[in-house]
């Protein structure tokens, strides 16, 4: 196989094994390109949602938790900023200071009530086990949703909603 076929295969792949069945059907539909320049797979002309940043007054803290939480060492730019590559998207933490220094008055830490950081794992009750004693804030304990995965929620040190889930087969009704 040559690598300009490689490189618009492996990334379907990819994608096919971390998303369920239904999503990448939809995404698939939707006539993605992968745009060589960029060194991702493209939707058409729709944006991309690539990073996600948590905005805080505790910067190592977050970075610790999440450590510990996603099993993956922060690349880090100073102190006042860490990503978590988690193979599919960023999860990026920045100082508030920071943050009101380039843009005044766009964000208040530890105020975030409206937003779930969604991971998929393999083993939602191992990486339940594992994680127990980084969590002090437990939201919902291990339960197994009607829609198909068996997930758990939890908050981080500032508060934000965080859900590990698993794909599993969804109950069907008794008839």
């Amino acid at each position: 196989m040559n690598r300009f076929l490689l490189a618009l295969v492996l990334p379907i792949a990819a994608i096919s094994f971390h998303y369920p069945e239904a999503i990448i059907g939809s995404y698939l539909q939707s006539k993605p390109k992968w745009d060589i320049m960029k060194g991702m797979l493209m939707m058409d002309d729709s944006p991309v949602l690539i990073n996600t940043c948590l905005i805080t007054d505790h910067v190592n803290q977050l970075v610790q938790f999440y450590s510990n939480v996603l099993k993956i060492r922060a690349q880090r730019t100073g102190n006042t900023y860490a990503e978590f590559h988690t193979g599919v998207g960023v999860l990026a933490i920045f100082s508030s200071e920071a943050q009101e220094n380039y843009i005044p008055h766009s964000a208040k830490p530890v105020a975030n009530k409206s937003l779930i950081l969604e991971f998929r794992v393999e083993d939602r009750d191992r990486e339940y086990d594992r994680i127990k004693p980084c969590v002090k804030f437990w939201v919902k304990i291990p339960t197994t949703q009607p829609w198909g995965t068996r997930s758990m929620c939890f908050r981080d040190p500032d508060g934000n909603l965080v859900d590990f889930f698993e794909l599993v087969k969804p109950k069907r009704p008794e008839h």
